[in-house]
């Protein structure tokens, strides 16, 4: 199917007409027409895979981005749904001889839970490092790991309207209350603003907040305009919706109402920036997400767009330079290229932090500078924000040159430092520093925060 062909719309019905919202779960695998097409071996394997990592996708993925006669490499297919290679050979070998045994849904919970742990669901000290105290106890719906920074996840905003495959935050979808990132109590929120005047920024994320209505939403956005928080400047939206959903701003019941609660809160002097998770071009082509980024923009919102970069989705310079230059055409900023986090289905994902830089480079090449506001390839790792600025020598040592775009302690921020060159690292654990250095220089002052962090948990 061209991307002409998914625009299409039969003569006489409303160019934005909104298609049925069915969703698919692992248990309705088997329901996807398209899915009967693909070998039996290769569809008892995605719901292997689904057995463990959260699998979700409706009907306009289904019907608008993906190109089924490109299926199993079309990019959004493989963003969408479970493939083999996202569990390691023992870990599906386990799960597909439960299955193939008629195991319970009890027995086959147990695996899948003890699968889950060995994945690393909490990246970077997400739950060790990030989780702020208020009055003495710990805020588990929020995390505060940046000074000017706090995220905030709503609890009705912890699902999405599809999942992706790589989502570092997979651990919030699998129904395991001891891995999962929920407020309920919007007064600990404003409470611990008002209590923080150096934050300037907060990042209401999830799952998707967009999948909550829009009075649910303007419960927790209308009282950041109380006097008290006026040092919180910008209030940013992590959502996926553009790509997955873009009918919620559109021609869902209360999209009119959505961007009307938008716009005051840019007229009451708050910078409203929706964080769009963008992986692909292809998902910029229907008219519909076209129209969504136009409603939002009419309405005052700025839309700043990140993604990672991933093996078997855009591993390649011109599907970056492409998404990038469809980016800005529309009004998008083009903001982060990260590096495939170290968990979940990472090994199927990650490639070597050189080719990242490379892909990178050569993207960059080919994008006028109204594109190049694209920073990366970056690591959001533990002690922060870590950008692969290049690979060149010193002295005879080849090496690669990083700095910390955002950092846990201000002071390590835009701070060039060097690793030692590896083509075969991907992720910041797997450098060692340069120059006969015994470690890098942030590393002492880490290692106290986490010793004080254990002794306040």
């Amino acid at each position: 199917m061209t991307a002409h062909q998914r625009n299409l719309r039969p003569q006489g019905q409303p160019l934005y007409l909104t298609e049925r919202f069915r969703v698919y779960t692992h248990r309705q695998l088997d329901q996807i027409e398209p899915l009967r097409r693909l070998p039996e071996d290769e569809r008892f394997a995605m719901r292997v895979v689904a057995s463990v990592l959260p699998f979700r996708v409706n009907q306009y993925v289904i019907d608008n981005l993906i190109d089924w006669e490109r299926v199993p490499d079309d990019p959004v297919f493989q963003l969408t749904f479970p493939q083999r290679g996202m569990l390691a050979p023992a870990m599906f070998d386990a799960v597909a001889g439960a299955l193939r045994r008629g195991a319970t849904a009890h027995e086959l919970r147990r695996i899948a839970n003890d699968l889950r742990r060995e994945l690393n669901p909490h990246p970077a000290g997400q739950r060790a490092l990030n989780v702020p105290r208020l009055d003495g106890r710990a805020l588990d719906g929020m995390q505060h790991k940046y000074r000017e920074t706090v995220l905030f996840f709503p609890s009705h905003g912890q699902t999405c309207h599809a999942y992706c495959t790589f989502c570092f935050r997979w651990a919030q979808f699998v129904g395991d209350r001891d891995l999962k990132f929920a407020a309920n109590e919007t007064e600990d929120l404003r409470r611990y603003l008002a209590a923080h005047p150096q934050v300037t920024d907060l990042l209401i994320t999830g799952g998707d907040p967009m999948v909550m209505t829009t009075g649910q939403l303007r419960s927790y956005l209308e009282p950041l305009t109380d006097a008290r928080l006026e040092h919180v400047q910008s209030i940013r939206i992590g959502s996926k919706a553009i790509s997955y959903w873009p009918q919620r701003f559109v021609c869902d019941p209360d999209a009119d109402d959505l961007l009307r609660l938008l716009g005051s809160l840019v007229r009451a002097g708050k910078h409203v920036a929706l964080m769009a998770h963008l992986n692909h071009w292809q998902e910029l082509e229907p008219a519909i997400a076209r129209e969504a980024v136009r409603r939002l923009r009419d309405a005052g919102v700025v839309i700043r767009a990140q993604a990672p970069l991933l093996r078997h989705v855009n591993d390649h310079a011109d599907a970056w330079a492409r998404l990038w230059r469809t980016e800005v055409r529309l009004g998008i900023v083009p903001y982060y290229m990260f590096v495939e986090r170290d968990t979940g289905a990472r090994n199927y994902f990650e490639l070597p932090l050189a080719r990242a830089w490379e892909i990178y480079r050569d993207a960059v090449r080919q994008v006028s500078g109204l594109a190049r506001t694209a920073r990366g390839p970056s690591m959001s790792a533990a002690p922060g924000k870590v950008e692969v600025q290049g690979v060149t020598e010193i002295h005879g040592e080849r090496v690669f040159v990083l700095r910390f775009i955002q950092s846990r302690d201000p002071d390590w921020a835009q701070r060039p430092f060097f690793a030692r060159y590896d083509p075969r690292a991907t992720w910041l654990h797997d450098l060692r520093p340069a120059f006969g250095e015994k470690e890098f220089f942030f590393e002492p002052q880490l290692r106290a925060m986490r010793a004080a962090a254990t002794t306040a948990g």
